[in-house]
């Protein structure tokens, strides 16, 4: 008898729609670009057809709104209200490491983590809009070198608060008084290039330890599977998709892991398979993934993987 196979579903959305005219067609629901119980209908009809996540694209600069909707809200504040509304579909967010800190941003994440029951998944990106700079005290995009080197530290930092309180330091005694002990909660004291963060989170452990990583864009060389526990990617034939299937199906890719190793995307909670199970997740120190590899520079010449793009 051959394997039972699954196929998790995504719904993707882009609220200003791929075509600029979308939002003119009769039964587009333009009016409702900023109502946030759309949105929540729409993820409870996802949820209801057994999509397994849904994601939000990073905000783009706003720009050229006279005949296109070209606005959009904030991601992870969104999927915060989504969450409210769904209970099992996995929600998310495009952030990129180019103009957020890592603080902040696993703080957001963690926040939607707890709010959400562990069902947070972070698309990593750099951003290759030129003209979000200018909104971010630049006076001019970093170049991509220098935004992949940002990445690879961005990664490896944003890690470390989301794991700096162990599993058990969260007590919440009344009886003794110790809400925490302060014993398993620990600084990071990290001093790098690009950023100075010295921790611990101000909050405690998530669910599921840290958001599910997603990159955007294929890979030339199909190594970047190793790492990211999904891959987003759009072929216009059958063929070239499952060409890429193919690749990123080869030995020692992370699609390819086997059950309880150290690269089986189980380990790291996957949502669908929690909230499929209706179990509450496990939290468990969490394998860090190789920055180094996961944003290898495609222009350096022994580059092992290709960077993440929207």
């Amino acid at each position: 008898m051959s394997e039972r196979r699954q196929l998790s579903l995504n719904f993707f959305i882009y609220p200003d729609g791929h075509h600029d005219a979308a939002w003119r067609h009769r039964d587009s629901a333009s009016d409702r670009i900023l109502d946030v119980t759309y949105y929540q209908e729409l993820a409870q009809r996802a949820e209801a057809h057994k999509n397994s996540t849904r994601s939000l694209r990073w905000p783009g600069a706003g720009d050229n709104v006279r005949y296109a909707q070209r606005f959009r809200l904030e991601p992870i504040t969104l999927l915060t209200a989504i969450a409210s509304a769904t209970s099992r579909i996995g929600l998310i967010a495009t952030a990129s490491t180019t103009y957020t800190e890592p603080y902040n941003l696993a703080r957001l994440f963690a926040s939607l983590d707890h709010i959400s029951g562990g069902r947070s998944g972070w698309n990593i990106v750099t951003t290759s809009s030129p003209q979000a700079a200018q909104n971010f005290g630049l006076p001019e995009h970093p170049p991509h070198h220098e935004r992949y080197e940002r990445a690879r530290e961005y990664l490896d930092v944003i890690t470390r608060p989301w794991d700096s309180w162990e599993d058990d330091a969260l007590i919440n005694d009344p009886i003794s008084g110790v809400f925490a002990d302060t014993g398993k909660i620990h600084a990071i004291n990290h001093v790098g290039k690009h950023f100075r963060v010295r921790g611990p989170l101000n909050i405690s452990r998530t669910p599921q330890g840290r958001p599910v990583y997603l990159q955007a864009g294929s890979s030339d060389d199909g190594r970047a599977a190793r790492f990211a526990e999904a891959i987003f990617a759009a072929h216009q034939t059958l063929a070239s998709a499952q060409d890429f299937l193919r690749r990123h199906q080869a030995p020692g890719s992370r699609l390819r892991s086997q059950p309880g190793s150290d690269q089986d995307p189980a380990r790291h909670q996957s949502f669908h398979r929690q909230h499929a199970a209706r179990g509450r997740p496990i939290a468990g120190r969490i394998q860090r993934p190789d920055p180094t590899r996961i944003f290898a520079d495609p222009a350096a010449s022994d580059a092992r993987s290709r960077p993440f793009r929207v």
